[in-house]
């Protein structure tokens, strides 16, 4: 079946970086195009960024333009978001999917925080 595994979120000081990292299976990969979204406490679920099937274009949304960097490994069936200039409204639960399946991972939890 479909899965995605997120790892690489943890607490950070505000101005830090991180790396996010999510391994998926049970489909061709490389077919799908990929997103991260975050989910902040008491907030709806909100997509970050998103990466086309062959990684050669990229879209962001709001505060992630110019700070976030997705990526992926197709040889590795991985997406990856490099994450700069944390703030604390960073602070959510990063969850990476393939929209056209509709289907996400569990997350991992960032908290940036002095």
């Amino acid at each position: 079946q479909v899965q995605f595994v997120e790892s690489g979120g943890g607490l950070v000081q505000p101005g830090g970086s991180l790396r996010l990292s999510c391994v998926a299976s049970g489909f061709t990969f490389n077919n799908y195009p990929m997103s991260w979204y975050r989910q902040a406490p008491g907030k709806e679920r909100q997509l970050v960024a998103s990466i086309t099937s062959a990684g050669g274009s990229t879209t962001y949304v709001g505060s992630a333009k110019g700070r976030f960097t997705i990526s992926r490994d197709n040889a590795k069936n991985m997406v990856f978001l490099q994450m700069k200039n944390l703030k604390p409204d960073d602070t959510a639960v990063y969850v990476c999917g393939a929209p056209y399946l509709r289907s996400w991972g569990q997350g991992t939890r960032v908290t940036v925080s002095s």
